[in-house]
């Protein structure tokens, strides 16, 4: 994420090895998968977040797609994806020192999944 834009949505870029050229495109992607895909967000701790999203395939493999790129940028990311019974579900995990991060990324998906 750039430095404006990680500033503006409250994200703690130090960590991303992204290349910043790179980086406001993937935070389009996240906006995207939060608004075609989260049903809702829930923060069960304060370093671990999950997404219900839309049970299909296609949102299945875009979420884990994403994620692993997501993760090879910032590795202090951990993420897991669940498909069991017909519900589909990312969840988010970070190190205390990220918290930041992923309060940005519940609030930005929160967003998007009530709009």
């Amino acid at each position: 994420m750039t430095q404006n834009v990680a500033l503006d949505l409250g994200w703690a870029p130090s960590a991303c090895t992204l290349p910043t050229a790179e980086q406001p495109l993937r935070v389009a992607e996240f906006d995207a998968l939060f608004a075609d895909a989260v049903q809702a967000v829930q923060h069960p701790e304060q370093t671990r977040l999950r997404l219900e999203l839309v049970f299909s395939p296609e949102n299945a493999a875009r979420a884990a797609e994403l994620a692993a790129r997501e993760n090879g940028c910032c590795s202090f990311f951990t993420f897991t994806l669940t498909v069991a019974e017909g519900s589909l579900a990312l969840e988010v995990a970070v190190p205390a020192e990220h918290v930041e991060v992923l309060d940005a990324l519940a609030e930005r998906a929160g967003a998007a999944a009530s709009a």
